[in-house]
């Protein structure tokens, strides 16, 4: 079983800057690590392998720095990863970042499932991974909490909801976006960590894809910020009661006549 897993790196930080002038994330020189979500997908996808065999791939687009996420999901124990880097690819929306994934796992071959994170923490729009299923005209299962293989073919999983839980029955290949739920990532070992720098990672830019210049980068990406601000606090008065009971009510409903 051929299985690719879309991870990301995010910020390692709550404080993230934004370019004035793209308004695009500021990246450079901020520590990166793994999508929190994706981790579990990662999980997951060893998990699977463990059960039917084969290997686990992983795919990121980003730039060289994202080697670094990309070697902490090989001790894990992926077998190989796969980063799209180019700087035709930056400033990318969801809708460009997904064709050009997309892409790549059509150039990857005879892929049976994709896994991503439910969304990544930074944009949290969760979009790439159904995306990504429309480019490959495959079926796909969101949200999900657990997932099973009937057999080489299909694949069972169960969407956690808001107030239920929804099993759905897929043929493969398809897409899955994996909840936190589903799983504990399990931890690097030492020995992990050592053998992840004997693994293959490849670096394929828009010269190694079937990609159209015009759906990639920021020419590709219809969603255009026009502006991000932070909002403005709104002032509040305090207004001190006065400690006698009785008094304190008469003054709080004049306060909220007013």
């Amino acid at each position: 079983m051929k299985i690719v897993v879309c991870i990301k790196q995010v910020p390692n930080t709550d404080t993230v800057k934004i370019d004035p002038k793209t308004n695009n994330l500021v990246r450079s020189n901020v520590e990166g690590i793994i999508n929190l979500f994706d981790r579990n997908a990662i999980e997951a996808a060893l998990q699977l392998r463990q059960q039917a065999g084969g290997e686990v791939i992983l795919l990121s687009m980003g730039p060289n720095s994202y080697i670094s996420s990309l070697r902490d999901g090989l001790a894990m124990g992926a077998d190989s990863a796969i980063l799209l880097s180019s700087r035709k690819f930056g400033g990318a929306d969801t809708l460009a970042t997904a064709y050009v994934l997309s892409e790549a796992i059509k150039k990857i071959g005879n892929v049976d499932l994709i896994l991503f994170g439910r969304q990544s923490v930074d944009a949290d729009t969760g979009q790439v991974g159904p995306i990504v299923a429309e480019e490959l005209q495959v079926p796909q299962v969101t949200f999900a909490e657990s997932i099973e293989l009937q057999d080489k073919n299909q694949l069972i999983g169960h969407r956690l909801l808001d107030n239920l839980v929804q099993e759905v029955k897929v043929h493969l290949p398809a897409v899955v976006t994996v909840r936190d739920e589903m799983n504990q990532p399990r931890y690097e070992t030492p020995l992990n960590i050592q053998k992840s720098f004997e693994k293959e990672i490849i670096i394929w830019s828009e010269n190694e894809l079937a990609v159209d210049p015009a759906q990639i980068g920021q020419t590709g990406s219809p969603t255009v910020v026009k502006r991000i601000y932070s909002p403005e606090k709104a002032g509040r008065q305090t207004t001190t009661l006065p400690t006698d009971p009785h008094a304190a009510v008469t003054q709080l409903l004049e306060e909220l006549n007013n």
